[in-house]
């Protein structure tokens, strides 16, 4: 018997449709991309606050407040200073308004991260998150009491206020995440373009 190619090739046009389970199964290949930067913004947050936390262990141990510790002459100095205001001493009398504020600033972050496809989102909001934490840590446990604990921050820089590491990485995050919406770049990966509307990805 010899084999009839026009049987074979019957229906030339025919175009062969996914199978229902390679369509099913496509969404899935996406589905691990907002957990990894969700891992990786959480992980940044860990080593921002056990950083946070081991030098101000470390400052309260070792600083006296009435004895700096001269780093670079009188320029770079470790002073230690309990802060009962914002970053930088900013807000002094407002110790219970600005741990409210912290909380929110970490539900959110959090809520953000569980849907965020762009990396440098994940890294500004991972800076965002740890220091939040290590100072709102401070806020709760530290002395006078629960929500009005006041910041232990202890490097001094010229004339700038007195700061901690978690002060530095929230201020690093911010002016990231500020530069990340001036240039377009969306927390889901996309980036707004000048043209109506229209949006391409940006693999961060």
């Amino acid at each position: 018997m010899t084999d009839d190619p026009i049987e074979h090739d019957a229906h030339p046009d025919t175009v062969a449709e996914p199978s229902a389970s390679a369509t099913a199964d496509s969404p899935e290949k996406d589905a691990p991309v907002p957990v990894r930067r969700l891992s990786a913004l959480l992980a940044l947050a860990a080593v921002i606050f056990g950083l946070d936390l081991l030098t101000k262990i470390l400052a309260v141990h070792y600083i006296d407040p009435g004895d700096p510790i001269s780093v670079v002459g009188d320029t770079v100095t470790l002073t230690l200073v309990r802060n009962p205001g914002a970053a930088f001493s900013m807000a002094t009398g407002m110790t219970w308004l600005l741990t409210l504020v912290a909380v929110a600033v970490v539900v959110g972050v959090v809520r953000i991260g569980r849907t965020l496809r762009s990396g440098w989102w994940a890294l500004g909001l991972g800076l965002v998150l740890g220091g939040a934490l290590g100072n709102l840590v401070d806020r709760i446990f530290r002395s006078p009491g629960p929500l009005q604990g006041h910041v232990v921050d202890f490097v001094s820089v010229g004339w700038w206020p007195v700061f901690n590491v978690a002060d530095s990485a929230i201020v690093c995050g911010a002016i990231l995440l500020v530069a990340l919406t001036v240039f377009g770049i969306e927390p889901d990966g996309s980036r707004k373009t000048d043209s109506a509307g229209s949006r391409k990805e940006a693999h961060q």
